[in-house]
């Protein structure tokens, strides 16, 4: 038997390259940021519970972000639900979608994609619908719609399921009344757009750390963009709109 010192075990591991998705995130074992998620919209929903108000003091509200500067609304929102039902809708959608494209993508593009999804839904309600308070991670729920339908046809999957699924939510935001549409819609721009990033950018076969350094950078330009949107949409998009 032998045996080797903790320094000399850490610089070969070091030197072990890390198996990698066709998408150029690592390998993982267990999809953490979904259950973080997941553990985040429970937490949020017995919060509600106990202090009510706080869906006031924290739902995406346009004129109350853009004119009052809360602008911890556009995501703290996401964490906030209308009842049992929607948080058992949104919390199932993230359990399924979430397990199976953060494998895909490893953790941190499945978390930027969520963020963005959120974001996006909260950036459409703000430019939309700033005078409607809403909750729930709905935007999030539909980018990852998106973004499975991208990621799982460059995989060579059948998607069909998730296509009737997602027309079927879209017929579901449009026929039912109280359900923010703007959110819905928002996060499904957000999922198709950075899904299609990370499913078809860069082209061919390039090493990892190009890969990345591409996905990362179509990422921070989406979430700039968002940014102007948030600034300087309301000036034009209000007054268009008869919102002010």
């Amino acid at each position: 038997m032998g045996f080797h010192c903790p320094d000399c075990v850490a610089e070969g591991n070091r030197n072990v390259r890390q198996a990698r998705t066709v998408f150029g995130g690592k390998v993982i074992e267990k999809p953490y940021v979904t259950w973080t998620l997941l553990g985040l919209i429970a937490v949020g929903f017995v919060l509600q519970q106990l202090m009510p108000g706080i869906v006031s003091d924290l739902g995406m509200h346009g004129y109350w972000v853009y004119l009052g500067g809360d602008w911890y609304r556009l995501i703290a929102s996401a964490f906030l639900h209308g009842g049992i039902f929607h948080l058992l809708f949104n919390g199932y959608a993230l359990f399924l979608l979430g397990n199976a494209l953060e494998r895909w993508l490893g953790h941190g593009r499945f978390l930027a994609l969520w963020l963005l999804g959120a974001l996006s839904g909260s950036a459409l309600s703000l430019l939309a619908a700033p005078g409607q308070l809403s909750i729930g991670a709905s935007g999030a729920i539909f980018a990852l719609f998106g973004a499975a339908f991208v990621t799982g046809r460059r995989l060579g999957l059948d998607m069909r399921m998730i296509l009737v699924l997602l027309v079927v939510n879209l017929g579901i935001t449009f026929l039912v009344p109280n359900i923010s549409w703007t959110a819905h819609i928002g996060g499904l721009v957000a999922g198709f757009a950075v899904g299609a990033v990370f499913a078809l950018l860069p082209r061919g076969r390039v090493d990892h750390r190009r890969r990345t350094l591409v996905h990362t950078s179509m990422a921070a330009a989406y979430a700039v963009l968002l940014a102007a949107l948030l600034i300087g949409g309301p000036v034009l998009v209000w007054p268009a709109l008869g919102l002010v």
